[in-house]
């Protein structure tokens, strides 16, 4: 029991770190794999107050967000991700929107992600249970060039009864307001995979 309590202890003290190194009003989750194929339990991961932007390195997978990002009806959200450097394998990152109780046992959101060797994913995500509901390639989607790094601007559209998914000014998928990408309202914000290094600019949600 004793033993429980220490690791809890250093749980939560770890987790106060990170937020303080994040900027102002943002929130940081840290997943926990529990698969060695999928190791989210590396050592640290670092984020910096960049600019008007934020980066993370290294470490495990992440969600982050600043509540008082939130949306409803039609929205658009949009960022700029500038891969730093390649990852030995490959890894997402970009944007969740739809966030609710993000940082419980309960949280809910959708992600739009993209990769380095040129695909994209759509996920929705219900405590620890995710859903596929779109993965493919897209030439929108920049590859890392000669000097290693790669710039992606993604940006979702909410209007109607539809959702568009957009990397560098083009539509690479959309999807109905219902069934998995029903529940759009909430918060929206990052995610970054683990074992990346990636900076963040120009996050921004509008109501239209």
């Amino acid at each position: 029991m004793r033993r429980s309590i220490v690791i809890l202890t250093l749980a939560i003290l770890w987790a106060t770190s990170l937020a303080a190194q994040a900027p102002a009003g943002w929130q940081v989750r840290i997943d926990r794999s529990t698969s060695a194929a999928d190791p989210d339990d590396v050592p640290e991961i670092k984020v910096g107050t960049v600019g008007k932007g934020f980066r993370v390195t290294g470490g495990p997978a992440g969600t982050f967000w600043n509540p008082a990002n939130r949306a409803k009806g039609s929205f658009a959200a949009r960022g700029s991700f500038t891969l730093m450097k390649p990852s030995g394998h490959t890894n997402y990152y970009g944007l969740v929107f739809g966030g609710e109780e993000l940082g419980g046992a309960n949280q809910r959101y959708i992600y739009f992600l993209v990769a380095q060797d040129g695909t994209f994913i759509i996920r929705q995500r219900t405590g620890e249970k995710v859903t596929d509901v779109h993965r493919g390639t897209h030439a929108a989607v920049r590859k890392p060039g000669a000097g290693g790094t790669s710039t992606n601007a993604l940006e979702l559209r909410v209007a109607g009864d539809q959702i568009s998914y957009v990397v560098n000014g083009m539509v690479v998928h959309t999807t109905p307001r219902s069934g998995p990408t029903a529940r759009t309202d909430g918060i929206v914000g990052v995610r970054i995979n683990h074992l990346l290094d990636v900076q963040v600019d120009g996050f921004q949600v509008q109501q239209q």
